[in-house]
């Protein structure tokens, strides 16, 4: 790279404007993805038009700070509170909140900020080095690779279903129905709608989402009965926050693992990192000594989510920075974001305009430090809302369901259908099953189901001979056979050990 060029960035970089800017993206974007509703992707569009009258460099990079932080922040609500901030998080909650309860919150979120730094930062080495190869993987991608990997993520299920193997399928096949409700792509006729017309667009995530584990959280802590000695449960028993040796010693290999998984994720169009967390977390899960600890407070499970979604922010850049393909919906608003500054995705964004494109990448990854640090330095802080008396968090966490909810598609219908998740959310808990795998169902059906219509169109009457016939999508058969397969295959292992003893 030219001289005079690498100077250019470094002075776009390390501006006044763009240090501000960063800064501002950074915190901003930590608070927005820790309300709950308030995703990366409202996130990113809220301010968009305030770059308008910014420099390119300084508002984009503004833009992709509040990305990467608003995935991060999802965290925090998600431990703290049961209330994932983003559906991103909402495989962090599962231990997450667990260790909450066990007074080790802090410990849980120095695990989930490291994670996600690292997470982060390694998308973004990948988004300056790698991006024209890795991109072009996104073009092996079509219908039928998409429905193999939907079908993989949902082989995810048994493992999320706490006690009961069967009670997590019901769950999953709960999602899978519910994910069935609104226009039927093939038909074009609404299914399941009773006349509803709202619910012609289906089921809205990330109300379900908080009404499945925030308003259910709430209805918990109501029928508690005394609110202090409810409240003295969690013991405030604040450990360091940067994680011990023993712990990242543990939790190493899940971040290299949940790193690469999230990167390739992201570079996926429409996977996002919802899909990229519950994939990580499977995987981290599969490969533990401790698979006894998933659920009830696995750093290796907060570990594995949080790495994999804020790697997914640097991969989803990639697609979108060399091909113009977002791979997320917060990218598909950052792409409003370069068109705004007269940047067009491809060739000449490396060439024509070099100093803006690495001035951004570059920005990405100072953001992923100042994000861990700002939430190292902040997790102290952050704990003190466990101090909060309960009379007081539950109508703070009843208003933001409601404000979450509605700010999506500021549509009403929007807080029925999140009340009507968290009485659901609620039932099941009580009854043993869990929450998870419904999500699970409700974010892979609809693509599961739209990629084998296409399927079946392109495939013109040969379905099985035209799936073959692609190297990925054999690639991803093998790995569903091998994850369905390999449990029982452990399990008679384990067996025929203990009759020999």
């Amino acid at each position: 790279m030219d001289q005079a060029i690498i100077q250019q960035i470094l002075a776009n970089l390390f501006s006044f404007h763009t240090l501000i800017a960063l800064l501002i993206g950074v915190v901003g974007g930590m608070i927005m993805g820790a309300l709950p509703g308030l995703s990366s992707t409202m996130a990113v569009a809220l301010l968009v038009p305030i770059t308008f009258g910014m420099e390119p460099v300084a508002g984009l990079v503004m833009l992709t700070a509040i990305y990467t932080s608003a995935t991060y922040g999802g965290s925090l609500s998600a431990i703290l509170l049961h209330t994932p901030g983003t559906p991103a998080s909402a495989a962090t909650a599962l231990d997450g909140y667990e260790l909450t309860k066990k007074g080790q919150a802090s410990r849980a979120i120095g695990i989930a900020t490291v994670s996600s730094m690292i997470g982060g930062f390694i998308s973004g080495l990948a988004l300056l080095f790698l991006a024209p190869p890795l991109a072009k993987v996104s073009l092996l991608f079509s219908a039928p690779e998409y429905l193999f990997l939907s079908i993989f993520g949902l082989t995810i299920i048994g493992s999320l279903s706490g006690g009961s193997v069967i009670k997590g399928l019901a769950s999953g096949a709960i999602g899978l129905l519910i994910g069935t409700i609104g226009i039927d792509i093939i038909t074009g006729f609404p299914r399941y709608t009773f006349g509803i017309t709202s619910l012609e667009s289906g089921i809205s995530l990330i109300p379900a989402l908080i009404g499945l584990f925030s308003l259910s959280q709430v209805f918990i802590l109501l029928e508690g009965g005394n609110t202090e000695e409810k409240s003295n449960e969690i013991k405030q028993l604040i450990s360091k926050l940067i994680p011990s040796k023993e712990d990242f010693n543990k939790i190493f290999a899940t971040i290299l693992r949940s790193s690469g998984l999230g990167v390739l994720i992201g570079i996926l169009p429409g996977a996002g990192g919802d899909v990229g967390s519950w994939v990580a977390y499977n995987e981290a899960k599969r490969f533990s000594k401790h698979k006894e600890e998933f659920g009830k407070g696995s750093i290796e499970g907060i570990a594995g989510s949080e790495t994999a979604n804020n790697a997914v922010t640097g991969g989803a850049l990639i697609p979108l920075l060399t091909l113009g393909i977002p791979g997320s919906s917060t990218t598909a608003v950052l792409l409003g974001g370069l068109m705004i500054q007269g940047l067009v995705p491809g060739n000449d964004l490396f060439t024509v305009h070099a100093d803006v494109s690495y001035s951004v990448i570059l920005g990405f990854l100072i953001a992923n430090i100042l994000m861990g640090i700002v939430g190292l330095f902040g997790a102290k802080y952050f704990i003190k809302v466990l101090n909060v008396p309960q009379n007081m968090l539950i109508p703070i966490i009843i208003a933001l369901c409601v404000i979450g909810s509605y700010a999506i598609n500021n549509n009403v219908f929007d807080i029925c259908i999140m009340l009507i998740f968290g009485v659901i959310g609620y039932a099941m808990r009580k009854t043993g099953f869990s929450p998870a795998p419904v999500i699970l169902g409700l974010i892979l059906g609809p693509i599961a189901e739209k990629s084998l219509g296409q399927s079946m169109v392109m495939a013109q009457g040969d379905l099985f001979g035209y799936f073959v016939s692609r190297p990925v999508t054999v690639v991803f058969m093998v790995l569903i056979v091998v994850t369905v397969v390999s449990p029982l295959i452990i399990n008679v292992v384990k067996n025929r050990k203990t009759n020999n003893v």
